[in-house]
């Protein structure tokens, strides 16, 4: 039994563990042999006595003697067991060392404990390995800061520390602008490594105390503690100058970054973080709009609450009249231009509201685009011309639809549908896109150009003029008509620039063989200029407004959904 004990030392040595029996009565503690190969670094003097070696241990040093009065003693007599880790401050360049104390104490006659013994173990690795898992959950993985979660948790901390302490801050959202563009130029890796090099400026640049953590793929939060409004603004073109004054080195070359900064000011100017964080967001969309690597510091403004009010009643005022079927069509009609018989009408939305009022077009169609609600009054849209169409066959109608409906498939199923029930509906149907959709998503509106041509319809650009889509692109369209922007032709029989600019249009649509239409006619003499040029088809003041009455009789009766 004797030659074992020497021989369990060793092994126990060899797996850097240490048994031990500590005496609490004279505060002793006798250790297994080799003990002093486990804690190479400790003089002997500091393990003799549980007093000396509570000197080392890190965080709390009565952590030993703790956990011996927390721990409950055996109802049989038995030892009580009990387990702690604990650092141990050495001598040597390492920081701590880590050990994790398995054992037993046992109690005196009088119940308190009298000896301890048990296995001490080194346990580095373990520490390390859930430090580093500690760090990845409160950590981006990508620059090593704060992760969202974190920094809107140290966000609400920062905003209850100022209303304690009577103090301020600053929250910032760093944004790098065009990143989707160097993802596309040069690949996903080129553009981490911009976001890492652009994390690295921001905190070369931090003042102590400062929180920075990566909100999204290219944002920045920053926080800015005991931060005055001036020292926002200064604080912003210190971060901005440092990202943008020097090129970011990349395994690809050198690729120039820029970033723009939205701020708020808090206490006085948000209460919450969420509050901070909308508000932020707010005013970095604002400088982006302005001009990209600019800064904005969000300020009340009274126009804009008052617009958002506005947003909220009118947005409910839609989803109701979608619901009560008080979205109806007015007609405004488009005649040709040689003869003034009628060719077709223009659909144009109205809502009947509940005091006898009627909303018109513009006053509906930018807050629906704005609050996403223009799928809902668009779909409502087609389902009442698609019914109009089926009540008279011997009209032709068009219908303008908003940017985004052009890539909605469930319009595209609510069409199909509608037309495979009501034949011979989709020939007298023309679809009108705004010019500035024909430009951004060119070879996406193509598909859709075709595939409702396929159908039998014909599609029109409208307000063409105002925007930038090039004639090679209404070839390449297949576009059947070009409305010709308003704007231009109101002022034809008095501005000669605009009397070129529409007789170049409509020369260069004949030329293409695509029809033309002349928007907001309002005299006999603009109306024989457009005539004699070759424009196909007018409308305006001059041929009539849009009105509610049909000149083809009763109105359609359409089963719509409820709006949801």
């Amino acid at each position: 039994m004797t030659a074992a004990l020497p021989k369990a030392s060793t092994i126990l040595a060899s797996l850097g563990q240490a048994a031990f029996v500590w005496d609490i009565a004279t505060d002793a503690i006798t250790w297994s042999t080799h003990a002093n190969a486990v804690f190479s670094d400790i003089p002997a003097s500091s393990l003799q006595t549980g007093a000396e070696f509570a000197k080392l241990i890190e965080p709390e040093r009565s952590i030993r003697t703790d956990a011996l009065v927390q721990s409950q003693p055996s109802q049989r007599g038995g030892g009580a067991p009990y387990r702690i880790e604990y650092g141990v401050r050495t001598s040597t360049s390492v920081p701590v060392l880590w050990i994790e104390e398995t054992g037993c104490w046992f109690a005196g006659p009088d119940g308190r404990p009298v000896r301890a013994q048990g296995i001490v173990r080194i346990n580095n690795e373990r520490r390390a390995r859930d430090e580093q898992l500690l760090k990845l959950s409160r950590h981006d993985p990508l620059t090593g800061e704060l992760n969202r979660t974190h920094l809107v948790a140290s966000l609400a901390e920062a905003i209850e520390e100022t209303s304690r302490f009577r103090s301020t801050c600053a929250f910032m959202l760093i944004g790098i602008d065009h990143l989707a563009r160097i993802n596309d130029a040069f690949g996903f890796d080129v553009a981490d490594a911009v976001i890492s090099e652009v994390a690295q400026r921001i905190r070369g640049r931090l003042r102590g105390g400062d929180v920075l953590g990566r909100f999204s793929g290219n944002k920045f939060g920053l926080i800015l503690k005991n931060c005055t409004v001036d020292d926002i603004n200064v604080a912003a073109e210190r971060f901005l100058a440092g990202i943008r004054d020097e090129v970011v080195p990349t395994k690809s070359g050198p690729v120039s970054v820029t970033a723009s900064i939205g701020a708020v000011s808090m206490p006085r100017f948000a209460r919450s973080a969420d509050e901070a964080i909308n508000r932020a967001h707010e005013t970095l969309d604002s400088a982006k709009r302005r001009r990209a690597g600019s800064f904005s510091l969000w300020r009340p403004n009274v126009e804009r609450d008052a617009q958002r009010r506005v947003n909220i009643r009118v947005t409910d005022e839609i989803v109701t009249a979608l619901n009560e079927r008080r979205i109806v069509m007015a007609f405004e009609p488009v005649v040709e231009a040689s003869s003034r018989s009628t060719a077709f009408y223009e659909c144009l939305i109205r809502m009947e509201q509940d005091d006898g009022q009627v909303l018109l077009a513009p006053d509906i169609v930018p807050v629906a685009e704005k609050l996403g609600l223009i799928r809902l009054v668009d779909h409502r849209v087609l389902e009442l011309v698609v019914a109009e169409l089926a009540n008279a066959p011997n009209v032709q109608l068009s219908l303008n639809i908003s940017p985004e409906t052009t890539m909605d498939p469930d319009w595209w199923s609510s069409i199909e549908s509608l037309m495979s029930a009501h034949p011979g509906v989709a020939e007298r149907l023309i679809v009108e896109i705004t010019e500035t959709v024909a430009i951004q998503d060119i070879d996406d509106l193509r598909g859709f150009v075709t595939r409702l041509k396929n159908f039998g319809s014909r599609i029109a650009i409208d307000d063409f003029g105002a925007g930038y889509t090039s004639f090679r692109n209404l070839r390449k369209l297949g576009v059947d008509i070009v409305k010709i922007d308003g704007a231009f032709v109101q002022n034809i029989a008095r501005s000669a620039d605009d009397r070129a600019f529409v007789q170049t249009l409509i020369d260069l649509a004949r030329r293409l063989q695509i029809k033309t239409v002349a928007e907001w006619v309002q005299d006999e003499e603009s109306a024989g200029l457009l005539r004699d040029w070759g424009c196909d088809y007018i409308q305006g003041r001059l041929i009539g407004l849009a009105s509610s009455e049909r000149p083809w009789g009763a109105a359609a009766e359409a089963v719509l959904p409820a709006a949801s």
